[in-house]
């Protein structure tokens, strides 16, 4: 009877996910302190019974209960105990377990961190959470039960998808949702203010390291996504513009937005609508990812689900969230509105071109994204929308940024001077021209020259991470021992150390990669560079669950074997579903990467792919810098030495800049 009770569990959170949203809200506005003192009862007490029902559904697939119909559409006798985890959130109603359990994990923690909030103010922000948890397993309970039983139980199970039978997919979807339902946080955080009308910059503070952390681990998930689909696609590319993968990306450019938009809010008390507005769309867009992957509007490789019934619940649900958040922002803006002036040339104007680029980028995103959609509904033809769109528009949006982020920390804030910042700058800009020169002559005397795009990666990568290094080195000299190096200010360096690292790796590898279809026969080689491939044949070979045909590829330079890749041509026993496993020789400046395609003719020879890949691995070395600065971040004791609100002057008149090392911190 454990699924039944699975399914009990779900009923009595999504009772207690009601009381959560409605009496602590309620409480707060009667300024009733008996109301208000049930939202932490209900956060344990819905957590306890979520944790119960994922439980549940975990010991059914590792106990093989195929009396589950999930259970036995998704796993059988012969899957690997570890991907059986794996299984759990492998298919659309398991996914949306692990959704509200994560919607979960993030309220009890703002329960149990947030005591020195008031009262009134984190009843709101319970109650918020509460909604959205109320709506999700509401939606589990009616339209994606994964306790339904299977009657009669069949003897064996069907198989989990074997594109996700991968060690990637079982960190990568949980890391995902993090990021995901993260953002309901700061949407929530937004939203009681909204409520309370207290529209003072204190939400801001109490909200900024829970946006942190859930921007990092959204850019872990992101990068663990692309990592996966890289080595298991058999594709070689790391990023396809994808709708799925899209759905993921906008809510990080608007949380990228939204994370420099707060740091504004909360030290200058300026860009309190953008703070407001983002924090609503950047969740928003959230939604709006979990409804294009389940409603079946959209194909991709990484959808859950097809049901057009379910993609509506999702869809009414989000017009409920987007229509409710902008109504109340509406009745509140004349209250949002106002701040501190600032002058044209001030960290304040490059933060709102920050802003404006990331939030604009997130727009063509969302266009390119959905106008097939909207195309095929106005009977305007199929119109695909891929990577050249996408490529040329991204690039064009981000290069303001990339070129104006070494000028932010040297600006001040209110009114700075261009003079000085150029100044401090200048080594920086001389570095990386510099570089990318040296690095074109060199490339052109020994090889075969450098692309355009790898010296404008080059340049860039280095001007963006010469001009972090150059103000680390200014804090060092000049601001006060004990200031030198806030926790905040290490996770920004680290953030913008990552991004060009980032930056170098992706325009470096889209210029440089090489790739070759050839067929080989045995003891054949070819050659790509400085390496020769050398094909020494196939042989079977048998996994837990699938039979293979494993290839066997030397890797020579200069006559010496350097290493030895095998990529296999899976087929899985339980659905003959085939699947094609590559193999990397991985290296901090290069990936060799075999992928074994179809035999061709009688004499042992296969169609193969052959990849060489420099500086690829900087791509998510950089989204790991990029981790590790939110979460620094995040951490700045400041945070948690909360001031009692106090709202800001609508307007002040500008004061001279400041010249002191403290007004540039």
């Amino acid at each position: 009877m454990l699924p039944e009770l699975g399914q009990f569990a779900l009923i009595l959170a999504l009772l207690l996910a009601a009381s959560q949203c409605v009496l602590p809200i309620l409480g707060a506005q009667l300024g009733n302190r008996a109301l208000i003192a049930v939202a932490r009862p209900a956060v344990a007490g819905q957590a306890v019974f979520v944790v119960l029902a994922f439980a549940i559904l975990t010991l059914a697939f590792v106990t093989q209960d195929f009396s589950v119909a999930y259970v036995a559409q998704n796993s059988n006798s012969v899957l690997p105990w570890y991907y059986r985890f794996t299984a759990v959130w492998g298919a659309h109603e398991g996914s949306m377990l692990l959704w509200v359990l994560v919607l979960n994990l993030w309220t009890v923690a703002v329960a149990a961190f947030s005591r020195r909030l008031p009262d009134d103010f984190i009843a709101r922000v319970l109650g918020v959470l509460g909604f959205i948890s109320f709506g999700f397993l509401l939606f589990l309970v009616l339209a994606s039960n994964p306790f339904l039983r299977e009657l009669p139980m069949p003897v064996d199970g069907n198989d989990l998808n074997p594109v996700l039978q991968d060690p990637g997919m079982i960190v990568h979807p949980p890391m995902l949702y993090m990021g995901f339902v993260g953002f309901s946080v700061a949407f929530s955080f937004a939203i009681a203010a909204l409520l309370g009308g207290n529209l003072d910059v204190a939400w801001v503070r109490w909200a900024r390291p829970w946006t942190n952390v859930a921007w990092a681990f959204l850019t872990l998930g992101i990068a663990l996504g692309s990592w996966w689909a890289y080595y298991e696609l058999g594709w070689g590319g790391w990023w396809f513009w994808d709708p799925v993968e899209n759905s993921s990306f906008m809510p990080w450019l608007v949380g990228t937005a939204l994370i420099h938009s707060q740091a504004v809010t909360e030290k200058r008390g300026s860009f309190r609508a953008w703070t407001q507005l983002l924090a609503i769309f950047a969740f928003s867009l959230s939604l709006l990812g979990t409804f294009l992957v389940r409603s079946g509007v959209l194909t991709s490789v990484h959808s859950f689900a097809a049901d057009p019934k379910r993609g509506l619940f999702i869809l009414c649900f989000l017009a409920i969230v987007i229509g409710g958040s902008l109504l109340l922002y509406a009745l509140r803006a004349p209250k949002v509105a106002g701040g501190e002036p600032f002058a044209a040339v001030s960290r304040e104007t490059l933060l709102l071109v920050n802003n404006l680029m990331f939030t604009v980028a997130a727009a063509m995103v969302l266009l390119g994204t959905l106008y097939p959609m909207i195309g095929d509904a106005f009977n305007l033809g199929r119109i695909s929308i891929g990577p050249p769109y996408f490529g040329f528009m991204f690039v064009l949006l981000m290069l303001p940024v990339v070129l104006l982020m070494p000028f932010g920390p040297f600006i001040k804030w209110r009114a700075g001077d261009w003079r000085v910042a150029l100044a401090a700058l200048r080594p920086a800009f001389v570095g990386a021209i510099a570089c990318a020169i040296v690095a074109a002559i060199l490339a052109r005397t020994f090889a075969d020259g450098l692309p355009s795009r790898a010296i404008v990666g080059t340049a860039a990568s280095l001007w963006v991470g010469l001009g972090i290094v150059l103000y680390a080195l200014s804090r060092w000299r000049h601001a006060p021992r004990g200031r030198r190096y806030t926790p905040e200010m290490l996770g920004m360096i680290c953030a913008h150390f990552g991004v060009a690292v980032f930056v170098a790796g992706v325009l470096i590898v889209e210029a440089t990669s090489v790739e070759k279809d050839v067929r080989l026969a045995p003891n054949q080689s070819v050659t790509i560079g400085a390496l020769d491939f050398r094909f020494d044949g196939v042989k079977e070979a048998k996994g837990p669950n699938f039979t293979a045909q494993q290839g066997t590829l030397s890797v020579l330079k200069d006559g010496n074997v350097v290493a030895t890749l095998h990529p296999q041509k899976r087929v899985y026993l339980r659905n003959q579903q085939p699947q094609t496993e590559s193999a990397i020789d991985p290296g901090l400046f290069r990936d060799v990467y075999v992928a074994l395609g179809e035999p061709i003719g009688t004499d042992g020879a296969w169609a193969v792919r052959v990849y060489v890949k420099p500086f690829v691995r900087w791509i998510w070395l950089g989204a790991l810098f990029m981790v590790l600065g939110g979460l620094v971040a995040a951490a700045d004791r400041r945070f948690r030495a909360l001031p009692a609100p106090k709202t800001l002057p609508t307007r002040e008149p500008l004061a001279p800049p400041a010249t002191n090392a403290e007004a540039n911190a």
